[in-house]
């Protein structure tokens, strides 16, 4: 037992901080899962037009026949069938699997590219001010004091409509782009300081530490400090944050859509999806029911994945282990 346990602490050793949690993830079973869930989220919505095309379905499509005189599903479970697997859409007859699949390109990449312009201005700001100190850091902490103060959902849903026609007269192409254009604007303006205080608190502590004094005393320039010095040391804060709020930013683009402010019909968007599955939900359930379960279960192994991210990275978790 006390070899097993020498040999352990031998490898653990010999590992980097980087390596070490990832060796930690692939020992969580629960993280593992998730990951996996999420890479068929991922490989569904990359190659959703050869999947629609292999199954020979249509998102776009209006099927008339797979509804009746009342625009209902004609056959049972929502219209289920070889030809629909998923069933249809009450009044317009589409293709629910079709929608979903191009649904799952719309949700992750509005909220990949929102995360990505989120912790690119976050680590940013973040280690300027960590790095800068004194007026620059104490304005960068107004300037996210302030950000936070303003109610951000309801300005997102107040300026939706004028802001995006502010987009199209500047030239962005008029509808869903700009919609989409309006959405990754907002995510990064209110959701930047996060990022960013946990980036400028982890950069206070690793300015004072021996590795970065050294640095210094041979010359070394800020690029230096920051790409070989603090960069990697922040690398493991930096992906438990994308992991935990990429799916917020989701179930948000799902929201707005849900709400009317987001992406438009005849767009495939869960949130459009399940804004309009609230007129049927008695008739046709199923339509209700799932893309909710779809968006529910991606939102949570993003979660578990997150859960299990953060557990491995974090030195001060009581949940590590190889």
């Amino acid at each position: 037992m006390s070899e097993a346990v020498a040999s352990g602490a031998a490898v653990s050793e010999g590992l980097s901080p980087f390596r070490l949690g990832l060796a930690r993830v692939r020992g969580n079973r629960g993280a593992v899962i998730a990951f996996w869930v999420v890479m068929f989220y991922v490989f569904v919505a990359a190659f959703a037009p050869v999947l629609v095309r292999i199954l020979n379905i249509d998102p776009y499509a209006l099927d008339r026949e797979a509804i009746n005189d009342f625009g209902l599903p004609a056959g049972p479970m929502g219209g289920i069938s070889w030809d629909h697997p998923f069933g249809v859409e009450p009044g317009t007859g589409r293709d629910i699997l079709g929608r979903l699949m191009y649904g799952a390109r719309i949700s992750l990449l509005v909220g990949a590219i929102g995360t990505f312009l989120t912790t690119v201005v976050g680590v940013t700001l973040g280690i300027v001010a960590g790095l800068r100190r004194g007026f620059v850091d104490a304005l960068i902490s107004r300037l996210g004091d302030v950000t936070l103060a303003f109610p951000s959902l309801l300005l997102i849903i107040a300026l939706a409509n004028p802001m995006t026609q502010r987009l199209e007269s500047w030239g962005v192409p008029a509808g869903n782009t700009a919609r989409i254009t309006y959405i990754m604007t907002v995510l990064t303006l209110f959701g930047w300081v996060y990022m960013a205080r946990l980036v400028r608190g982890q950069v206070l502590s690793l300015r004072e530490r021996e590795f970065v004094e050294a640095a210094r005393s041979f010359g070394a320039g800020t690029g230096h400090l920051v790409f070989k010095q603090l960069l990697p040391n922040l690398w493991p804060q930096i992906i438990v944050f994308v992991s935990l709020s990429l799916p917020g930013y989701v179930a948000l683009e799902a929201t707005l859509s849900f709400l009317g402010v987001g992406l438009l019909a005849p767009a495939a968007s869960w949130g459009i999806m399940l804004g309009d599955s609230v007129r049927y939900y008695r008739a046709a359930p199923t339509y209700l029911f799932i893309p909710g379960v779809t968006l529910m279960v991606l939102v949570l192994a993003f979660n578990l994945l997150g859960d299990g991210l953060r557990d491995a990275f974090d030195p001060r978790s009581d949940r590590q282990q190889l």
